[in-house]
């Protein structure tokens, strides 16, 4: 398995990570599963393990922590927080009170003393970059979490973040995780430069697309599993018809290259410099299996060129599809009316 470094991090992480989003409820997965699957990303050579508070609502974090067990060390930890938990009007946000609690609930379910990567999963556009900074700067000092990284943040706070950390002497973002796929190409034009520029490690989410990208979704079939948890699957749209007219066009590209789609997928999502690690999230063994393939696969010029000219770079195949991350002042009326 190839290994990047991690952003100014100096971690070693191998180029495929294990995305656990999958490990419990939402995926149908239980605990003889997660062992399963763990075991065989270890052996498969993953050594950066991604999961969040908010999946299966902790319970992704308890199966990994478990199925982790001894190995917990030899492996890179990564969760996330940021999340409102139930009813409760005080929590979620990136405030100091909820960081410091939502780090140690994700200790406690992930059975470790602390967490390589802390991501703040989502912009909070209530709280400042410094309030945030400066509590995850103080529970790095404590040994809680070694770094900490953003997650789905839009260029323009990724850059603000750096700066005000530099003025205060904080720790810094040192990590980005985005969506990337061949559909989802606009950080390209944005973040992937901004990233570049200030060394910060990039973790990619949903490289297949919601199984788009992997056969999951053709023209009048969709995965039921995968319609269930949301993926816009109104195969009667025009959005929806443009998606699979480039699927069908990359399907006669991986035909000819002798490998699946979601191999070449994959390929394609990792061969862009800026990436770190891809994260695969595997429901079952075949799947994990399947995603693995492409681990050593380099696609050369004239193939990248093809895609290039199906979708080209920097931009959205359907941008609705992207996770909003607007600031309040887009969706709510009354802060952009006098």
């Amino acid at each position: 398995m190839e290994t990047r470094i991690l952003g100014g991090t100096g971690l070693p992480v191998s180029v495929f990570g294990f995305g656990a989003m999958n490990l419990g409820t939402w995926g149908g997965t239980d605990q003889a599963d997660a062992d399963r699957l763990v075991g065989q990303a270890l052996d498969a050579g993953i050594t950066l393990f991604d999961t969040a508070d908010i999946y299966s609502f902790g319970e992704s974090e308890q199966l990994l922590g478990k199925a982790l067990g001894a190995r917990r060390d030899d492996i890179v930890l990564a969760t996330k927080g940021r999340n409102s938990v139930g009813d409760d009007p005080l929590t979620g946000g990136a405030s100091r009170r909820w960081l410091y609690k939502a780090v140690e609930n994700s200790l406690r379910r992930l059975g470790t003393d602390y967490i390589d990567l802390y991501q703040v999963h989502r912009p909070d556009w209530a709280t400042d970059h410094d309030e945030t900074l400066a509590a995850l700067t103080d529970l790095q000092r404590e040994g809680k979490i070694r770094s900490f990284g953003s997650s789905t943040y839009p260029a323009h706070a990724v850059v603000e973040a750096q700066w005000i950390a530099r003025d205060l002497s904080l720790t810094r973002f040192t990590t980005e995780q985005v969506a990337y796929s061949v559909f989802d190409r606009c950080v390209e034009a944005d973040i992937f430069p901004v990233a570049q520029k200030y060394r910060i490690g990039i973790l990619i989410w949903s490289p297949l697309a919601n199984g788009w990208l992997a056969g999951a979704v053709k023209r009048g079939h969709a995965d039921t599993h995968r319609s269930k948890l949301g993926g816009g699957f109104d195969l009667s749209t025009p959005e929806s018809q443009r998606k699979l007219d480039v699927v069908d066009s990359l399907q006669e590209i991986a035909d000819e290259l002798g490998i699946s789609l979601a191999e070449l997928s994959l390929a394609f999502v990792k061969s862009h410099p800026a990436v770190t690690t891809v994260l695969v999230g595997p429901r079952t063994e075949h799947h994990l299996q399947q995603n693995l393939r492409s681990a050593d696969l380099t696609l050369d010029d004239s193939v990248l060129d093809r895609i290039d000219q199906l979708v080209a770079p920097g931009t959205d195949i359907a941008p609705a599809d992207r996770f909003p991350v607007v600031p309040p002042q887009i969706t709510e009326t009354r802060l952009r009316r006098r």
